[in-house]
């Protein structure tokens, strides 16, 4: 579980990963789950600043995770809850184990979903589906979440560090300027619910702007000289 220090901690390991221009990071949590949600032990609800915690600290985290200029990956374990749903929804590749439990728990505090699980529930799984899982607070294994669409690919718990850290390295090699254009044209289709048309414009924009990368002519040279590329993320 973490607290309004820890959140902050992490927006501060994203910055860093900025400046140090990383070409993809990766996300996961330490002890038996990935975040069971925010740590509410010592919080007494009379005095609780609850639009300050969600408004001040936790939305501006979860942008700039969203926003962050190259592939991310979590590998999510055991409870994958509020807080830790929505580090979830903030990150581009999201690996699964099967032994997560995802869901809303928020019914036993009287509380509602928050984090952004409103909006991850209802475009993969409908109005029916994501109303029944609050009303009833039932957790989606790994399993379930990855068959219903809301993550990648469901990997088994003692193989999901790795898997999910072999996939960020091979991102972290790839070609970094062509992975920010198509976060970029991804995030343009939820955000703005583009048709076909205007995606396709932004994609024959972004190409026609990665022709002058280092990447693109490497990435073209290679295929032709028939070896391996060798991109630099330029």
């Amino acid at each position: 579980a973490l607290g309004v220090d820890d959140l902050r901690a992490l927006a501060e390991a994203f910055d860093r990963a900025e400046a140090d221009a990383a070409r993809a990071v990766l996300l996961h949590g330490e002890g038996p789950s990935f975040c069971a949600g925010r740590d509410i032990s010592g919080v007494d609800p009379a005095t609780d600043d609850v639009a300050g915690y969600l408004d001040d600290t936790l939305a501006p985290l979860l942008r700039r995770m969203s926003a962050f200029p190259a592939p991310t990956f979590a590998a999510a374990h055991g409870a994958c809850l509020g807080v830790g749903l929505g580090l979830l929804v903030a990150t581009d590749v999201v690996f699964v184990a099967d032994d997560a439990r995802i869901g809303s728990p928020f019914a036993a505090l009287g509380a509602a979903l928050d984090s952004g699980g409103h909006a991850l529930f209802v475009e993969r799984l409908g109005t029916h589906a994501t109303l029944d899982l609050i009303y009833t607070g039932r957790m989606l294994t790994g399993e379930e979440a990855v068959r219903a669409g809301l993550f990648s690919r469901v990997v088994p718990a003692s193989e999901i560090q790795d898997a999910t850290a072999l996939a960020a390295r091979r991102a972290a090699a790839g070609p970094t300027e062509a992975f920010r254009a198509s976060k970029r044209i991804v995030t343009a289709i939820r955000d703005e619910r583009l048709g076909l048309w205007e995606a396709m414009e932004l994609e024959n924009r972004a190409q026609a702007a990665l022709a002058r990368s280092d990447d693109y002519r490497e990435g073209f040279a290679a295929f032709q000289e028939k070896r391996a590329p060798e991109f630099t993320g330029r």
